[in-house]
């Protein structure tokens, strides 16, 4: 059944596999099966030109199809990793705890045991350092696990 289908529709057995690939893509996450669509679609294009010809047997299909998507997955991770390059105007935006590096607070808490407590905003924090006693200013020098880590201002 299916390869009667496959020789009713000719060429266009290649380019409704793309779409459906394609289709796919939106589905599923990442951007893996666009490049294989793509691939599908090429050598529909080229089976318009070549169907009735002997030496475009399914098989020779199969293998080109093959070729065609390994360079389009790998023409497409090259394009994808050059484009992850480019800088952005707010590297932290997303990193909240990573932009309270350098920041001055006063110790809410004590530092007892290496821990203690500051606000900075609308939040506590858990901060680790030398023990200080209440109301000392500190720096944060660094973040660990989700802790700050500070020292004397």
């Amino acid at each position: 059944m299916i390869t009667s289908l496959i020789t009713e529709l000719g060429p266009w057995t290649w380019w409704i596999f793309g779409l459906i690939l394609l289709g796919l893509e939106v589905l599923v996450p990442g951007v893996f099966l666009l490049w294989i669509g793509l691939a599908a679609i090429v050598v529909g294009a080229v089976s318009f030109a070549l169907w009735g010809s002997p030496a475009w047997a399914w098989q020779i299909q199969l293998l080109v199809f093959a070729a065609l998507s390994v360079v389009a997955v790998l023409i497409g991770r090259r394009v994808l990793r050059s484009s992850e390059g480019t800088g952005t105007d707010q590297p932290l935006l997303n990193r909240r705890i990573d932009s309270l590096i350098g920041r001055t607070a006063t110790l809410e808490e004590p530092i007892r045991n290496g821990r203690g407590r500051i606000r900075l905003d609308d939040t506590i924090w858990v901060v680790r350092g030398p023990d200080l006693p209440a109301g000392t200013d500190v720096r944060v020098t660094a973040t660990l696990d989700g802790d700050l880590t500070v020292a004397p201002a």
